[in-house]
């Protein structure tokens, strides 16, 4: 079977019109990416025009909209042009815009489906990422909200969606695909409950929103500048949000979604469950010899990288790196290492806290390289949700996989990384670093 190509746009489209959250009006326009690149959100209405990953380490806040940012800096309601930019197939682009939250429109995607084709979209010479459901993944919030994610060679969402007291309880289920979402799904428009109206107004959110751009439900009665677009809209519209808030993952799935009441909280908790489980399967089924030609470091080039030395230096080598934020390491584990000596030496085993620091090593070569400096060193901060699962004896080979989740200025970082022996995850955790100059 061939693999799937990513996709880009073919060339800049933009439009202009009103924020729902802000009410500011803005101007955003699709930029062409490279291959690897994702989806970026560009402000160019701020100073140095700093740039955001659409990805679910990005997550702020998740009241009524999806809502990104690194530092300082926001993007809100990012979930129509996700949702629009995903099903229709585009892997890579920048949305640049000259404000905090994207034009609303008619409150559907459908506008940014037009944009899309206005665009065009080309190949590129790269296969697109995918997550294959293997096991259910199961998310259930306090609010009544109910995700389960099921194996399926396709992409699935089947969605009831229910109002307070069960008003307009509505199903949808489709497959989806470029052409359904265009004529299915895209059209369904953003709803709001009346009795909810007040609350969000003294939040300081929908200054934008009308009847133009939102549906309202009034009791019995739907308020709205058109009729119903669909018998169903309702469940369609929190169909085209689940995709929107599910592209945060980064990967295309292959799995059923069986959606109840969903929400963007809801939503954004399966978005990091998938990305976990992502993650782990990505590190099982990568590449276990070495790669010929360019792309890794020998274990003297480690060493003009990290100023870690015998018997401290817990890489042998680098097998090489996927785009600017993946890299996999290894290291033989012999017998003869000095720690042995003392750690339960009638039964060897690797102190945890050595598999921890390999992972610190990979992880700080991964950001050198991006910075392109080996003019600092990297330092410890924090290590969250570390886990060893077996343990390490000698003779095992460790592969090493870190993935950078977020940099700051060259300065902070946070990587997801883990160590596998023989197809198994060994350990994992979250960690954080500061790199200061030596």
């Amino acid at each position: 079977m061939t693999a799937e190509l990513q996709h880009t746009v073919a060339k800049s489209a933009g439009f202009s019109g009103t924020s729902l959250h802000t009410g500011e009006k803005v101007a955003l326009k699709l930029q062409p990416a490279p291959i690897d690149h994702g989806i970026k959100f560009k402000r160019k209405d701020l100073a140095d025009e700093p740039m955001i990953d659409a990805n679910i380490a990005n997550l702020k806040t998740v009241e009524r909209a999806t809502t990104i940012g690194e530092g300082a800096v926001r993007v809100h309601t990012v979930e129509h042009i996700l949702s629009a930019l995903s099903a229709m197939g585009v892997d890579n682009a920048v949305i640049e815009m000259d404000a905090n939250e994207p034009p609303i429109g008619d409150g559907s995607a459908a506008p940014y489906v037009e944009l899309i084709k206005k665009a065009g979209t080309v190949a590129q010479e790269a296969p697109r990422r995918f997550f294959d459901v293997r096991e259910p993944i199961h998310i259930e919030s306090k609010g009544g909200a109910l995700l389960v994610l099921l194996p399926d060679g396709k992409f699935r969402i089947s969605c009831t969606q229910a109002g307070p007291n069960n008003r307009f309880t509505q199903f949808f289920s489709a497959e989806i695909s470029p052409g359904l979402y265009e004529r299915e799904i895209a059209p369904a428009r953003t709803f709001v409950y009346y009795e909810e109206v007040a609350p969000l107004m003294e939040k300081n959110l929908i200054k934008g929103g009308s009847l133009e751009n939102a549906i309202v439900v009034r009791g019995d009665a739907v308020l709205s500048k058109e009729s119903l677009r669909f018998p169903d809209e309702f469940a369609r519209h929190k169909i085209l949000d689940i995709i929107g808030d599910l592209a945060l993952v980064g990967a295309r799935i292959r799995g059923h979604v069986i959606a109840l009441k969903p929400g963007h909280a809801a939503n954004a908790e399966l978005a990091r469950a998938v990305l976990k489980e992502h993650t782990k399967i990505t590190a099982l089924s990568g590449r276990r010899t070495f790669p010929p030609g360019e792309g890794g470091l020998d274990t003297n080039q480690v060493m003009e990288i990290l100023p870690h030395r015998y018997p401290f230096l817990m890489v042998d080598r680098i097998l090489g790196f996927e785009g600017e934020t993946k890299c996999t390491g290894m290291k033989t584990v012999t017998v003869n290492e000095p720690f042995f000596a003392g750690h339960f030496p009638g039964h060897p085993v690797m102190p945890g806290v050595l598999q921890v620091e390999a992972m610190a090593q990979v992880a700080s070569i991964l950001l050198l390289r991006l910075a392109k400096t080996s003019s600092r060193i990297g330092y410890f901060m924090s290590a969250d949700e570390v886990k060893f699962r077996k343990p390490v004896f000698p003779g095992d080979t460790l592969f090493i996989h870190a993935e950078l989740l977020k940099a700051r200025q060259g300065r902070l970082a946070k990587a997801r990384c883990s160590c596998v022996v023989n197809d198994a995850v060994v350990s994992e955790g979250d960690l954080m670093f500061t790199f200061l100059d030596k």
